[in-house]
């Protein structure tokens, strides 16, 4: 079970990646996290992943490719994987056809003032990495992880700016990919406005439908 997770920026890839990883015991990589934490680390591609975030450059398709195929090549990816946040251009998604072949594209389509709201009002957990949304799913506590206390943080690029900025590079040159994989039949379209859990069971639901055998609904 190979999915890809399409959407832009507050679609709930995140979130319904981590529901989803549990259903089918499946990883979610977020090749945004990916990266973040090998340049947390003290190595040659760490300090090249600092340049090129502190440049808020790109990463190229070359470097990326090269750490999520090792990434896949760990043992708990021998029963599939949940790609967040690749491919995000159509020559990544040329790469990753090389090296992976996916049951189906999952995409989360919202509008961008939705984008913009639920962005803008995310946090996360950095240890245990719970997502939360101060106007949906805010914490019990402000500012505190609800399952291990420790202090929430947000995104740095997760302010207005940023945000319009990203959308803006999301529609030219990701949503062609929605054109590209529902050619080749593997695009599978849900309503990311709805509830969490609607969200999740319509995908359920329709990947079912897509792939008979390898989703039930919960």
């Amino acid at each position: 079970m190979n999915i890809v997770l399409l959407g832009p920026q507050g679609s709930g890839k995140g979130t319904q990646g981590k529901i989803l990883s549990k259903h089918y015991d499946i990883p979610h990589i977020s090749t945004g996290q990916l990266l973040r934490d090998i340049a947390a680390t003290d190595t040659p591609l760490a300090h090249e992943l600092q340049d090129i975030l502190k440049r808020g450059d790109l990463v190229s398709d070359e470097i990326l490719m090269e750490v999520l195929t090792e990434r896949m090549q760990m043992d708990d990816c021998k029963k599939g994987v949940l790609l967040d946040g690749v491919p995000r251009t159509l020559s990544q998604a040329k790469l990753l056809e090389e090296t992976l072949t996916l049951n189906g594209v999952i995409f989360m389509d919202i509008t961008d003032d939705e984008a913009i709201f639920r962005a803008s009002n995310r946090w996360h957990c950095p240890d245990c990495e719970a997502l939360y949304n101060l106007q949906t799913h805010a914490p019990r506590r402000s500012g505190i992880c609800d399952l291990c206390n420790a202090t929430l943080v947000q995104r740095e690029d997760d302010n207005p700016k940023s945000i319009h900025e990203r959308l803006e590079h999301y529609h030219k040159e990701t949503k062609p990919l929605v054109d590209f994989y529902r050619k080749k039949g593997l695009l599978i379209e849900v309503d990311g406005m709805q509830r969490v859990k609607i969200v999740y069971r319509e995908i359920l639901k329709k990947l079912q439908e897509h792939q008979p055998n390898t989703a039930t609904v919960a």
